[in-house]
């Protein structure tokens, strides 16, 4: 029989934050997507240095070191820093920057979601409000751009950084879900057995086989995208947060 739930672990985008929810808000400011955006900032800091770089040519490097960024991330389950990705850029074009030009860049790329900010998905502060009573919260989130520093900041300034006893940013600790890390890891912060958690996230292969291969429970949380829905080992589903604390409550055994 599954020992109680001593603790709950949440992804952070599209399961705390709604991904590119944002993009709708650039679009109204007259901003490119930033699929687009992120290229041409590094154009742009590049240009008076390299004239001759046309901004073709640096999509393409960017296109491709995000490319090696992806293998990296999905084979090693490790995110490379926004200055890693960089000199992976760089190196491809032949060129550099002065340290306090890349340094700037670095910085611009990190904080583009803090300048247009994505939106909490509706009902979390009431779910988290809830579950806060009873359980130690946490954050296990994958570092794609933004880093924990910036993850943090979202998180203020939707209201939600209080909720959570500790954080496990993949740029922090050095690896990404689902190595078993990032969930011991948590574990250990939150002084409990791994499996005493239950994660919760939008991603079967990450957040839901990840911590069940420890013992540990999961919920698919499906609000914001739904993909892995129909073929999913979750220990539970969730379509909405209002739902949050009920489903919690059946896993811990205080509902039959």
């Amino acid at each position: 029989m599954p020992q109680p739930i001593q603790a709950i672990t949440f992804d952070l985008w599209d399961t705390l934050i709604h991904d590119d929810s944002d993009e709708p808000k650039r679009a109204a400011q007259g901003l490119e997507p930033k699929a687009l955006a992120r290229p041409r900032t590094v154009y742009e800091a590049l240009k008076p240095h390299h004239p001759d770089l046309d901004f073709a040519t640096v999509e393409l490097a960017h296109r491709v070191a995000t490319s090696a960024f992806n293998k990296v991330w999905h084979d090693q389950l490790v995110t490379w820093t926004v200055r890693e990705r960089m000199a992976v850029l760089l190196s491809g074009l032949k060129v550099n920057l002065p340290e306090a030009d890349l340094a700037h860049l670095v910085r611009t790329l990190e904080d583009m979601e803090t300048v247009v900010r994505p939106d909490a998905i509706p009902g979390v502060r009431e779910a988290l409000s809830e579950l806060k009573k009873k359980y130690k919260l946490a954050v296990i989130s994958d570092a794609i751009y933004s880093p924990g520093r910036a993850l943090r900041e979202l998180l203020r300034g939707e209201g939600l950084l209080d909720f959570f006893d500790t954080f496990i940013f993949s740029d922090e600790v050095g690896c990404c879900k689902p190595d078993p890390r990032v969930f011991t890891t948590a574990a250990e912060r939150l002084g409990v057995e791994v499996t005493g958690i239950v994660h919760i996230g939008d991603r079967d292969h990450n957040d839901v086989k990840g911590p069940q291969r420890l013992g540990a429970r999961a919920v698919l949380f499906t609000a914001t995208r739904d993909r892995d829905k129909a073929n999913t080992t979750a220990d539970a589903i969730c379509e909405r947060y209002a739902d949050l604390p009920g489903i919690i409550a059946r896993l811990d055994g205080a509902v039959s």
